[in-house]
């Protein structure tokens, strides 16, 4: 039985985004629920990830994992499915881009993973710990989840976007920032059709972090 993870999707994008930056299209979405996960010291420790994947790629990858043929998609049978996906997901950090005052922060590999089929779609959900476990005090903390070459585009959930897990400290809150106006991609992007494939922008960010959503944990000084 072939699995039709997300490796299937990825595998083109050496080919697809061989050529400049600013001609990159999604062939995969996904939309995002984000926590922020805080231990008993108030530091940030992990990040929790939700996905909820678009119905063409649902249908793609589930095709063969129905093993009983009763119609449904069990967690059982979906976790070869989802072994396959973190796997892939491992080599880009899962799409999952932390910084503390600019600087981006070592991740470890997932845990408490999983994948349910629901109305359709597939969810899967994956926490995401942080090497070392940080505190927002000391600087302004700010999460994107992306893919760096914008084969998958994700988007945060329009009701249910970003929560705590944990007791955040005293005097923090969450902050989601704005998206890009058209007017601004359309600059960006016109930026970029302007550079060669060697161009890096300037804060040590790459392509894909230029068009994703930051959420910020900021503390009053």
């Amino acid at each position: 039985m072939e699995i039709r993870t997300l490796k299937t999707a990825l595998a083109g994008a050496a080919l697809l985004f061989s050529a400049a930056p600013a001609l990159a299209h999604p062939h995969v979405w996904a939309t995002l629920e984000a926590s922020i996960v805080f231990n008993d010291q108030g530091q940030i420790s992990a990040i929790d990830i939700d996905w909820t994947f678009d119905k063409k790629y649902t249908e793609m990858a589930l095709e063969g994992l129905d093993t009983n043929g009763d119609g449904v998609y069990s967690e059982e049978e979906l976790a070869p499915l989802t072994r396959n996906n973190l796997d892939v997901l491992k080599d880009y950090d899962y799409f999952t881009v932390a910084r503390l005052n600019g600087e981006k922060l070592a991740v470890s590999e997932a845990t408490d993973y999983g994948q349910i089929w629901s109305n359709g779609k597939l969810e899967m959900h994956f926490r995401v710990p942080l090497k070392a476990p940080v505190d927002p005090r000391s600087g302004q903390f700010v999460l994107k989840v992306y893919d760096p070459d914008f084969f998958v585009d994700i988007e945060l959930d329009k009701d249910d976007p970003v929560d705590v897990v944990g007791a955040m400290p005293p005097g923090c809150k969450l902050d989601i920032k704005p998206l890009l106006t058209d007017a601004q991609i359309d600059q960006t992007r016109a930026m970029l059709a302007t550079k060669g494939t060697d161009w890096k922008p300037e804060n040590n960010e790459d392509f894909g972090a230029m068009f994703a959503q930051p959420i910020a944990v900021d503390c009053a000084s």
